[in-house]
């Protein structure tokens, strides 16, 4: 017992110095990876049997590591084919002034669903909302809400979601049976926050300014025929078709309309699609457009990589077995949608970051559940969406500090706490239920 405490108190100190000096976290991670390969070697594991623990770990994960890499092509794609500047450029256009946070709101789960990422939606729809919204007088901290939970509606739900992906390789379920479920569980958080979005936001009759979109047609072709890349996404999702397949015809799609519409250089275009999509530098494109390519998801395959190297170790240990017979016994008490989301709140104000957080979870609560489907959509009922919502996190932090909005907003942010408390509602609801079933 002292052991698991010294390693998981020596990682843990490591983390909450990293989180203070605002030092990168796969220092932190790197720093887990000692601490936790010492402390098998202390139980009598060789190297090679400790490396054969972390291997297995990170084969869990091979098959996010190649969605990782797609998504990054996808992002890049829609930025030099002209996607993303059609859809942010006609969607903008259907803001109603009265209804602008709500607008926000809609608009940026829309983003976030065809993309499948939180911070690509943030940083292109939810930038523009700000600017807007900036002018016409709307409270920035209303503002900060709407986009961060817009932003995660999509990173939870989203086929092209490498959070989604993650959840569905942690649980050995299938992605298109999760987002139906998803889509299930959380239509009345949607709509709530909605409501909410509507009554608290007050409204402007001020007409907002829209010249910050555009410029697009300086730069784009904006035909229709550049929306096909996400009109495809969308077919092929709701034909099941495999979402590797689904992403690569998206891709190649991009990059022929970007060849023969936008009449890109060929060599200019590959190279976006690993660095990601430049604009001429010193232009507004550049500050809303700039981004993308495999590059921009390296640090996040590092982190998988790592994290997902610990689960080996975790499985083949007592390390974390402790904390998994405390949380069995507190989930008589509160459930075992309430032990999970106990358990979300508690790995992600550690780990400070989405993909540890929910390996983390996953690993402590995976006993509670017997059906992975019910464990799959937990997991993204409450760790996926928690993590935006702790200050010191990088999933809700570094979105706020980009748009300028102030931390606060993360309590106006109504989607990311409804969803875990309406599960948690839902849970007490049938266990009230059947204990009347059962004294009748």
């Amino acid at each position: 017992m002292t052991a698991e405490r010294i390693t998981l108190g020596l990682f843990l100190s490591g983390l909450i110095l990293c989180v203070v000096s605002g030092t990168d976290l796969l220092f932190a991670l790197l720093f887990g990876v000692i601490c936790f390969g010492t402390y098998s070697r202390h139980l009598g594991n060789s190297l090679k049997s400790t490396w054969t623990m972390m291997r297995e770990g990170m084969a869990k994960v091979a098959d996010i590591l190649i969605i990782l890499v797609l998504i990054g092509c996808l992002t890049a794609s829609w930025r030099f084919c002209g996607t993303i500047p059609f859809i942010l450029y006609h969607s903008i256009s259907l803001i109603q002034p009265r209804f602008f946070v709500l607008c926000t709101f809609l608009l940026c789960s829309m983003m976030s669903f065809l993309t499948g990422t939180s911070f690509g939606t943030f940083s292109t729809m939810g930038v523009i909302c700000m600017l807007i919204g900036r002018t016409a007088g709307i409270s920035p901290f209303l503002l900060g809400g709407a986009i961060l939970s817009g932003s995660y509606f999509g990173d939870r739900c989203s086929p092209m979601s490498s959070s989604a992906q993650l959840v569905c390789s942690l649980t050995k379920t299938d992605i298109y049976g999760n987002v139906k479920r998803m889509m299930r569980s959380c239509l009345v958080p949607f709509l709530l926050s909605a409501v909410l979005y509507t009554l608290f936001a007050g409204g402007s009759s001020v007409q907002p300014d829209t010249s910050s979109v555009a410029m697009f047609k300086e730069y784009f072709s904006l035909h229709w025929i550049v929306s096909l890349p996400a009109i495809l996404i969308l077919i092929m999702s709701l034909l099941h078709i495999d979402v590797r397949w689904t992403m690569i015809t998206s891709i190649l799609t991009s990059v022929a309309i970007a060849l023969f519409l936008q009449e890109t250089d060929p060599a200019e275009l590959l190279l976006s699609l690993y660095r990601g999509y430049t604009a001429p530098a010193g232009t507004e494109l550049a500050k809303l457009l700039n981004g993308g390519g495999i590059t921009s998801m390296l640090h996040v395959c590092i982190i998988v990589l790592i994290s997902s190297s610990y689960s080996g170790i975790f499985s083949h240990t007592p390390l974390i077995l402790p904390i998994k017979e405390v949380l069995i016994r507190q989930s008589r008490r509160l459930g075992t949608f309430g032990t999970v989301t106990l358990s979300a709140l508690i790995s992600c104000g550690i780990s400070c970051n989405q993909s540890l957080g929910t390996l983390l979870t996953c690993q402590l609560c995976e006993d509670l559940y017997n059906n992975k489907k019910d464990l799959a959509l937990a997991l993204e009922d409450t760790v996926i969406v928690i993590c935006a919502l702790i200050p010191w996190g990088v999933a809700g932090a570094v979105p706020l500090a980009t748009l300028g909005a102030p931390l606060t907003s993360m309590a106006v942010s109504f989607y990311l706490w409804l969803l875990p408390l309406w599960g948690v509602v839902c849970e007490s609801w049938k266990r009230i239920t059947d204990r009347r079933k059962t004294m009748a």
